[in-house]
């Protein structure tokens, strides 16, 4: 596999497909570690236990029907999760992709002095299964 750009990323939320309105995504994943070093040892033990994971996007603010505003308005009023999905390079040829169900503490708008309204939000994973990555 070689290096690549992330020109050509998708971003689903809800099967609405937003990509053109996120302008900077980012997700971490990671694992909760367990210290289970007994006194006879002389450096750390550790056990991965609880897998987590979040999604940071921020964007331009579009409300066309479907696009991110539509779809992420709700999230300060709902409490279900929604289905995200993101693929961080161009979607063609065996992509790699990860889709989780995240639920949204928040849906920030924001309007800077030169004029530029953007938004930006956070989900945090909602149903207790792995994230995993997938080749599509």
């Amino acid at each position: 596999m070689s290096k690549t750009s992330g020109l050509g990323a998708q971003v689903l939320v809800a099967t609405n497909d937003i990509s053109d309105d996120v302008t900077e995504f980012s997700i971490a994943t990671p694992r909760a570690l367990w210290d289970v070093t007994g006194v006879s040892k002389s450096a750390h033990e550790r056990l991965a236990v609880l897998a987590d994971a979040s999604v940071s996007l921020k964007g331009a603010f579009d409300n066309g029907a479907s696009l991110a505003h539509k779809t992420l308005s709700g999230v300060t009023s709902e409490s279900s999760p929604l289905a995200v999905q993101i693929a961080p390079t161009a979607t063609s040829g065996g992509a790699p992709y990860l889709a989780m169900n995240m639920l949204f503490s928040g849906y920030t708008v924001a309007r800077s002095a030169a004029g530029e309204l953007t938004f930006d939000t956070t989900g945090e994973l909602a149903d207790g299964a792995v994230p995993t990555w997938t080749n599509s």
